[in-house]
């Protein structure tokens, strides 16, 4: 099972999902102000990723896909990444670069699998 990390940083709080094996397969797309705010965000990886449309831009003449969605491209090193996007189109979650298309894809899955039900922990009081 999966679980929500919450970080503090010096600029506000940071979020990343981890798979069962503790990989991390997804990361908060910006930096929340403040906690409530982060756990929405949270909240919405959890209910939009499960039923996200995919759209592979990747592929010549892709068809452009209704938010929510999971756009799969690949960046200025070749690498293959995805970005989640919420219904209002704003990028909730990322990952990581992966050299094979597959394994992008696979991450993909993984995020459906894990942020549905998935626990969050909270940075610890100082």
């Amino acid at each position: 099972m999966g679980k929500f990390i919450i970080k503090q940083t010096n600029t506000g709080f940071t979020f990343s999902l981890k798979a069962g094996n503790g990989e991390v397969i997804a990361s908060g797309g910006e930096v929340y102000n403040r906690i409530d705010s982060i756990k929405n965000g949270i909240a919405s990886v959890a209910k939009n990723a499960p039923i996200a449309n995919l759209e592979d831009q990747t592929v010549e003449g892709f068809a452009v896909e209704k938010n929510p969605k999971f756009e799969v491209y690949a960046d200025k090193k070749g690498e293959f990444r995805f970005r989640l996007k919420a219904k209002n189109g704003q990028i909730i979650a990322v990952s990581e670069g992966y050299v094979k298309k597959a394994s992008c894809l696979n991450g993909i899955e993984s995020v459906r699998k894990n942020a549905v039900d998935a626990p969050v922990e909270e940075p610890e009081k100082e």
